[in-house]
């Protein structure tokens, strides 16, 4: 009688929680992004790992990438017109092997290279676009896992962008955090049009891509993403899924896989 008691309380018991996680979990998005068409795939051709962030101008496309097994993190340059690899930079600092999200501003690509733990280090690397040599680094003590440039500020997010950084580079790289008022975990962002845009995951079916007022960091819009096929564009379906992001105007940019990767380009409505 005791065992009959107690098994039908534990079945109570899972019963209850399972209703618990279905309501906390975020509603699945069935489409691949909300008020967005897909125009175009490109395959990028050349070694890539687990991809992190994601930047383009009309004629290269950077991507860049943590390789795990061995410890290394690099920002690769594919040709936009090909897909075809043209070079690539090895980033690893010490103990920071993680290159996340990017974002390119006056002819300078920005990249958090940190550590792979939460609470840890980063540096933010200013890399020459057309040489890819490092300008200079700038040191925080956390993890930054992606950056937005502007011409006199960045703006970075920590292990799951829970705090956003925001730098002053006019002000001897004076530092102030933000918190992140969004339920998603931003990966990329970029400065667009006056504003910031993030994208990251809610699960591991889905995400968001958000639209944030600067300098107010005030949210004013928000579209939901789902998947293209087996293909997440912003959530995390595994270990294995890209993160990358990049905007230009009403155009959109995702590399939503690891290596193999295929940029995929997607046109916003109006």
């Amino acid at each position: 009688m005791i065992r009959k008691t107690l098994r039908s309380g534990l079945i109570v018991l899972v019963l209850m929680l399972s209703s618990l996680s279905v309501d906390a979990a975020p509603e699945r998005f069935n489409g691949a992004i909300e008020n967005a068409r897909l125009q175009g795939v490109l395959q990028l051709e050349g070694d890539l790992f687990h991809v992190q962030g994601l930047e383009l101008d009309e004629r290269r496309i950077w991507v860049t990438s943590v390789d795990q097994a061995h410890r290394k993190g690099y920002i690769h340059e594919f040709d936009r017109r090909t897909g075809k690899l043209l070079r690539r930079l090895d980033l690893t600092d010490g103990a920071r092997y993680h290159p996340g999200g990017i974002s390119m501003s006056r002819g300078s690509i920005w990249v958090p290279v940190a550590e792979l733990r939460p609470n840890s280090s980063a540096v933010l690397v200013e890399i020459d676009a057309d040489s890819l040599q490092i300008r200079r680094k700038i040191r925080v003590s956390d993890h930054l896992g992606c950056v937005a440039a502007s011409d006199t500020v960045l703006v970075a997010g920590n292990w799951n962008s829970a705090l956003l950084y925001v730098i002053d580079l006019n002000n001897n790289a004076r530092v102030r955090t933000v918190p992140n008022t969004s339920m998603t975990s931003y990966q990329d962002m970029k400065f667009s049009g006056g504003q910031l845009v993030a994208a990251g995951s809610q699960s591991l079916w889905s995400g968001t891509v958000d639209w944030i007022e600067w300098p107010s960091m005030k949210r004013t819009r928000s579209l939901r993403a789902g998947a293209v096929g087996s293909v997440r564009p912003i959530g995390r379906g595994g270990p294995y899924t890209g993160e990358g992001m990049a905007i230009k105007g009403r155009d959109l940019y995702v590399v939503p896989e690891d290596g193999p990767s295929r940029l995929f380009h997607f046109r916003l409505d109006a």
